[in-house]
């Protein structure tokens, strides 16, 4: 069995390797999370977008000082606040050395993307009390329903580890293996919500952790985002979703640092 067809089928999908770059300039980690702190609030703002959250720019950074924005619905400015808390967490995981990919951390920063939001947050489905199955609305025709909730999360959890032990091997490169991750996650359906957020820490997580700088999803790429990855899900072919954040990787480095001085790339 070749190794491509190894690492699909332990994740549940597939994709044309030939979309990920060759050559990925790397830095220092304290250069990758510095870069990273410094985006913070854009960061927040595009992953707050891409859940509908109604909050500006402008209002996302006041909450992000502490201050509460009037007018606006508490649970929207607590959904910023989590995403910023978690973002922190997995800095500090990161500059730490305590990252991995492992259910410990994953499940850690998604008891702070959902919490007070998800059904329950921080255990996989099935391993507390609730026992629904979430579904993925699509298009408004078309619903994704993943491996059913059931008490113990005995599947869910050889799922998982059998994809983070294939993506170890078999993905070397930690741009592919970040990438692959947030597909993983969001495509298995781990938790009740924060499927999509919570992964997209783990990719940057990986990412940061080998001096690569993170990726965000511009708030203005939303429905391209929303329209690809809905043709993700029943194709079971990533191609476009890895394409696409390969692209929004690249131009973002394109983009200046408001002149911060980070360091160069290693050789």
């Amino acid at each position: 069995m070749s190794d491509d067809k190894v690492l699909f089928d332990a994740l549940g999908f597939r994709w044309n390797r030939n979309v990920m770059p060759k050559d990925v300039p790397t830095y220092s980690v304290e250069r990758a999370t510095a870069l990273y702190n410094q985006m913070l609030v854009r960061f927040v703002f595009d992953a707050g977008a891409l859940e509908n959250n109604p909050l500006t720019f402008v209002e996302v950074k006041t909450v992000m000082d502490g201050v509460t924005v009037g007018g606006r619905k508490i649970s929207d400015q607590e959904q910023i606040v989590n995403l910023a808390d978690s973002s922190k967490r997995l800095v500090q995981m990161v500059k730490s050395g305590a990252f991995d990919l492992n259910k410990k951390v994953f499940t850690e920063l998604h008891g702070i993307v959902a919490r007070k939001e998800a059904l329950e947050w921080g255990t996989f489905r099935g391993e507390d009390k609730e026992t629904t199955t979430p579904k993925v609305d699509l298009d408004g025709t078309e619903v994704y329903t993943p491996l059913p909730t059931v008490p113990g999360a005995k599947e869910l959890n050889r799922v998982f580890s059998e994809g983070i032990a294939t993506l170890k091997e078999y993905a070397p490169s930690p741009l592919e293996r970040g990438i692959a991750f947030f597909l993983f996650g969001a495509y298995q359906q781990f938790f009740f919500d924060g499927n999509k957020r919570t992964p997209r820490h783990m990719m940057n997580g990986v990412l940061m952790s080998a001096g690569i700088e993170a990726i965000s999803i511009p708030a203005a790429r939303a429905l391209e985002f929303n329209s690809k990855m809905a043709s993700f899900y029943p194709s079971r072919d990533a191609t476009e979703m890895m394409a696409f954040l390969v692209d929004c990787h690249l131009k973002a480095r394109s983009e200046p640092s408001n002149g911060a001085k980070l360091g160069k790339p290693k050789p």
